[in-house]
């Protein structure tokens, strides 16, 4: 009996003990939950879009072991005199100006500072369009015409199948995807929650099986489009995003601080929009793409993607920002004039032209309202025309 005793207690030990690890799992999921939920909230959001890794799983983009190269110092800039206004309208959190690459005008507001490494959103998609434009050049996808099957064979079957990896980058895969960020149901915001919840966003991307349009026929701003081209990445190198990108690019850069991305339960980096980077280096980066993919006397993106990258090549339609490979031109497109583009505010916007980056990261809660964006352009190019 004193022994049945003892197996029993053993047996309800092992049962408590499993209960806390999933307990203590669940916990965790619960809490990246509940940050989803509050991320945008009119009292934590400033706070949350410099401290994602601490609502996140996330692992680190290294800088690599060469030393830091910082920005030289210019001639402060005499910025419009609305730019103080707009920086309190639109709840902006940082403001880098570079002129000829040299630091002219740098400000944090918002309790912000300097060392905070600022969440990207979209701007990563930019990022991640410069890693392929490398790994085409050296042979690991052969074409941009290729179907986006051929590296990444669990989208057979869905409605990715019949895309072609040119397609994606173009933001032209006819994939249906709600992109709502307003929306709590949204394809979005659904996603985001698989994230927090440590699901697979290979899987999310695989459970699409809907489509609007024939691949290529028309433009449409998909964000899972920008996972597909991480998949594709993954699957003809045979490697993890993160490391490639610290490797081909941020190693190159001279950054201050190791980047991070936002990852899905597995460790797969959320290339879509989990970059998180300091606003100077942000610049540092659109100042590599101002120089036709070259920085620090070494061409690290080729010339031929940047110019082909940041021209107008999709079919946005008449009266919206153009497209190229993820990144954005203007309504009115001028020659070296393009963007990355963030939601919530985060901008790297170039003009080759006037030798001007700007980088910018925000917590704009209106970002959305009729006529920000246009606005936002607008005072970038006051700020480059003064510069020039």
């Amino acid at each position: 009996m004193r022994t049945f005793g003892k197996w029993l207690g053993r047996i309800l030990l092992m049962f408590i003990l499993a209960a806390a690890v999933v307990g203590f799992v669940k916990r965790e999921e619960l809490m990246r939950l509940m940050a989803v939920n509050s991320l945008f909230a009119e009292d934590k959001i400033v706070h949350n879009f410099s401290h994602m890794n601490g609502a996140f799983l996330s692992r680190e983009v290294a800088r690599g072991d060469g030393p830091v190269i910082n920005l030289p110092s210019g001639p402060e800039a005499e910025l419009p005199a609305r730019t103080s206004q707009w920086v309190e309208d639109r709840n902006v959190t940082a403001l880098v100006v570079l002129k000829d690459g040299a630091l002219v005008h740098e400000s944090y507001h918002l309790g912000t500072q300097d060392t905070d490494q600022r969440i990207s959103w979209s701007v990563a998609k930019s990022y991640l369009s410069a890693l392929m434009g490398i790994l085409v050049s050296e042979g690991h996808i052969e074409s941009i015409d290729d179907p986006v099957t051929k590296y990444a064979p669990l989208l057979t079957g869905t409605a990715y199948d019949g895309a072609t990896v040119k397609n994606v980058l173009q933001m032209s895969s006819g994939v249906t995807f709600n992109e709502d960020y307003l929306d709590y149901d949204s394809d979005i915001n659904r996603m985001g929650r698989v994230v927090a919840l440590g699901g697979t966003l290979d899987g999310f991307a695989a459970s699409l099986n809907e489509t609007f349009a024939p691949p290529g026929k028309q433009f449409q701003y998909v964000s899972i489009d920008t996972h597909v081209l991480g998949m594709v990445i993954r699957g003809a190198t045979g490697r993890d995003v993160a490391s490639l990108l610290s490797e081909k690019i941020v190693s190159k850069l001279g950054y201050e601080a190791s980047p991070y991305y936002v990852t899905d339960g597995e460790g797969v980096a959320f290339v879509l929009g989990g970059l998180n980077i300091r606003t100077r280096d942000y610049a540092k980066f659109g100042q590599m793409f101002l120089q036709n993919g070259m920085a620090n006397g070494e061409q690290i993106v080729p010339a031929d993607w940047v110019a082909a990258s940041t021209v107008p090549s999709a079919n946005t339609g008449e009266g919206k920002l153009h497209y190229g490979y993820q990144w954005w031109m203007p309504k009115d497109p001028r020659e070296g004039e393009f963007f990355g583009i963030g939601v919530y505010g985060q901008y790297i916007y170039i003009d080759r032209a006037a030798g001007v980056v700007i980088a910018v990261n925000s917590a704009d809660r209106k970002f959305k309202d009729k006529g920000v964006n246009d606005d936002n352009i607008a005072l970038f190019r006051e700020i480059a025309s003064g510069l020039r």
